[in-house]
């Protein structure tokens, strides 16, 4: 199924659940209120409300610059919003699968029992109810409860000089109102306190607005590695048209950006070789379909060592597959967030980010290379996280089968 007709499916059913609300909340002002002007006023306010919340979201009247600050309108306006939006879509999608109870407890026929029947309806009311208070947690809480990861990946290849070698993995940043910069330097002396021996930036450090980029290079310059700091870039830099302005600004700090370009990293007078690449996709992704190509890591074999251990930088956890083909023995991929608002404590195949690839987050393995999908310290689309909490993610190295 390609990415714009997921979009269509999710619109659809978006629109379905407004009119849904909608219904509801006239039913629930017809219950309060007394007299039918006071119903026309409450109605007309609310309408009013709504529609302002969408033209001021979706920029009806004009676009506004990314902050990369928290501000009052982000916070009273942007986050209820779409807190609002998801919450409202999943409850909605509960109320369809509890219409059979709801049903149930309304009829005198099947359950004699009024007791049982309130019980029921309370049931499927609170079942409802449930994703407003799992998103008030996710936006509140979800999205900022940091988890460090440790990764203990053993290389058979690995020179035995870099036998314990420690790389500390940041990914998806996403500067923004909700990642603003202050945040970012929170993250920055938490990975330095890691004790890194490098550092690797897995894309995505902007969202859309290319006047955030060298905010969020600022906010990076204090990473500390005694090997470097090495970075790959994201599908965001490429469709805010920031790749190359973005990659001189870093080599401006002393952070280089690989753009299918290797480095030997060395030590002790041996070295392993690191590989980054620009964000690649099959998929027909919007907007544009910048970076799309018909064969993942065509033509890379020329920046593979044989010889020793191979480790890519490479936004996208797709690009995995072809990388075991060509001997790359670790991939470190972003992207996915983790699924950002997934379920999968609920069942593994409720995340929505299983529709567009099977590498969501965590480590993974196959003949010929492995694979840790990051989920990312920011946020997009909706400043939320259910089921995916931010991560740092440290890697030790070691030699072995």
């Amino acid at each position: 199924m390609s990415f714009a007709r997921i979009i269509g499916i999710v619109m659809a059913v978006f629109v379905g659940s407004q009119v849904y609300w909608f219904v509801q909340s006239r039913a629930l002002v017809k219950k309060l209120a007394k007299t039918s002007r006071t119903r026309i006023l409450l109605t007309a306010a609310g309408l009013t409300v709504y529609l302002a919340a969408f033209a001021l979201n979706f920029g009806v009247f004009g676009q506004r610059p990314s902050p990369t600050r928290m501000t009052w309108y982000d916070a009273l306006i942007s986050a209820p919003f779409a807190w609002w939006v998801v919450c409202s879509l999943l409850a909605f999608l509960l109320a369809i699968l509890m219409w059979p109870v709801r049903r149930v407890a309304r009829s005198t026929s099947v359950l004699a029992s009024h007791g049982r029947r309130r019980f029921l309806a309370r049931s499927a009311s609170a079942v409802v109810a449930a994703p407003f208070v799992a998103g008030a947690y996710a936006l509140l809480y979800g999205r900022l409860n940091l988890q460090i990861a440790h990764q203990r990946i053993s290389l058979p290849r690995l020179p035995k000089a870099f036998a314990g070698f420690r790389i500390v993995q940041l990914s998806d940043i996403h500067i923004g109102p909700f990642m603003p910069e202050d945040e970012i330097r929170k993250y920055v002396r938490i990975t330095n306190d890691l004790k890194p021996d490098l550092i690797a930036l897995t894309g995505d450090f902007v969202t859309w607005d290319p006047s955030t980029q060298r905010a969020v290079v600022d906010a990076l310059t204090a990473l500390r590695a005694p090997f470097g700091i090495f970075g790959c870039l994201g599908n965001h830099e490429a469709w805010s048209h920031t790749e190359d302005s973005i990659t001189r600004m870093f080599q401006q700090v002393g952070i280089r950006i690989l753009r299918r370009e290797r480095l030997p990293v060395s030590t002790q007078g041996e070295s392993f070789n690191l590989i980054g690449v620009d964000f690649e996709t099959r998929r027909h992704m919007v907007p544009g379909n910048e970076r799309f190509v018909q064969v993942y890591l065509e033509g890379l074999e020329s920046l593979v060592t044989p010889d020793t251990a191979n480790i890519l930088m490479s936004h996208n956890p797709d690009t995995f597959d072809r990388a075991a083909e060509l001997g790359i023995d670790l991939s470190l991929a972003g992207h996915t967030h983790g699924g950002q608002v997934a379920l999968e404590f609920v069942s593994p195949e409720i995340a929505p980010c299983r529709l567009v690839t099977p590498y969501v987050a965590g480590w993974f393995q196959k003949p010929g290379g492995q694979l840790y999908v990051n989920r990312g310290i920011g946020t997009i689309g909706v400043p939320m996280r259910i089921g995916a909490p931010p991560e740092i993610t440290v890697y030790e190295l070691v030699r072995g089968a």
